[in-house]
């Protein structure tokens, strides 16, 4: 196994974890509990995943699909649904948390020259230590709620790329991939910040409850890499059928299409038609992204309409002509090749009647 594949595993996995770690200490401050911290066993589904990887892949990737991206989501997505249910975190100023940091840098000004004057180097960085802590445990919990939504959506995207890859994809479908990503994860991100901030929307639990529903949704395309490979198909009877020759040449294109409209863009308009139309909820924002929602729908379906038309004229070429369909991802030169491959197999069989005669003349 080589070093660097085995510390990309590695790392992007730990890294997994301790954002996990993160949000699970949050809920726990939050809510005031102990018990929350059972959330943090949810990372032994990773750990296995860790060891089972290493041993069966030596470290690398699977095809179409991955596990520790998928595991990730489920660590993480309770506890940003637990801190986005809590009441607490609907009511935060500004100016409070300025106050508080400004009066955390004081104690940390105090606490410098109080070790400096005293115990020394040990004892300093242990006060720092502990200032650095009450700061962050100051901070307003939507803004701590807001950071962990940004954070770990900026892991899936760097995981993804720190992941070792597997045989089946390339680099060029990894870069490909991780642009896809960031577009994605910025549309995600604006949907739950621009919704969830509503006022009018954090006093509806059920509505609450449905955007995050769609949110968590949303967030299942990640773990999948069928946006930039096709699906490997063979010139056989049943696939020799349109939606099959269909699906073999554009599966790449098609994913992209059903994941616009069934995961994000269609979902996301839904659920922000439903804002405007039956809560009477209006603002720029909202207004802004369910247009942009309606043009992204429509451009998808003109581009399966696109596709579309352009497999039926080149099925219909092929006929006119009198080719045999073969599936169109594969090169027609290769089922030639095979053509001519059996009728050498032919030749060799059954040898031409001069050369089965040549020995009787010799006698």
């Amino acid at each position: 196994m080589e070093l660097m594949v085995l510390l990309n595993a590695l790392v992007t996995r730990l890294l997994f974890v301790l954002h996990s770690l993160i949000g699970v200490w949050r809920v726990t401050a939050v809510k005031k509990e102990p018990k929350y911290w059972l959330l943090a066993l949810l990372n032994l589904l990773l750990c296995l995943e860790t060891g089972l990887t290493l041993k069966f892949k030596q470290g690398r990737g699977y095809k179409w699909f991955s596990p520790a991206i998928f595991l990730y989501l489920i660590c993480i997505v309770p506890s940003l649904w637990l801190l986005e249910l809590h009441h607490g975190t609907q009511y935060c100023g500004n100016e409070p948390g300025a106050v508080q940091v400004n009066v955390s840098n004081q104690d940390f000004n105090q606490s410098r020259e109080s070790s400096h004057g005293s115990e020394g180097t040990d004892h300093h960085i242990i006060q720092t230590a502990k200032v650095f802590v009450n700061q962050l445990s100051t901070i307003c919990e939507t803004v701590w709620t807001l950071a962990l939504h940004q954070t770990f959506l900026l892991l899936l995207v760097v995981g993804r790329w720190l992941l070792p890859i597997g045989v089946e994809i390339t680099r060029d479908q990894l870069s490909q991939l991780l642009l896809m990503f960031v577009g994605t994860a910025a549309d995600i991100l604006e949907f739950a910040s621009e919704t969830l901030d509503i006022e009018d929307v954090r006093k509806n639990y059920a509505l609450i409850n449905a955007i995050l529903a769609v949110w968590t949704w949303s967030m299942l395309q990640f773990p999948l890499d069928l946006a930039v490979q096709h699906i490997g198909c063979k010139p056989s009877a049943s696939a020799r059928r349109i939606p099959s020759l269909l699906l073999c040449r554009y599966s790449a294109e098609l994913w992209n299409i059903g994941v616009s409209l069934f995961i994000q863009d269609g979902p996301f308009f839904i659920v922000r038609s439903i804002l405007m139309g039956h809560f009477r909820i209006f603002n720029q924002m909202l207004v802004f992204f369910t247009a942009k929602n309606v043009l992204v729908v429509t451009l998808q379906l003109y581009r399966l309409a696109v596709i579309t038309l352009d497999f039926r004229a080149t099925v219909l070429q092929k006929s006119r002509k009198g080719e045999v369909c073969c599936c169109p991802c594969e090169p027609y030169e290769a089922h030639a090749t095979g053509h001519q491959e059996n009728e050498m197999k032919e030749f060799v069989a059954f040898p031409p009647k001069e050369e089965s005669q040549a020995p009787s003349e010799d006698h």
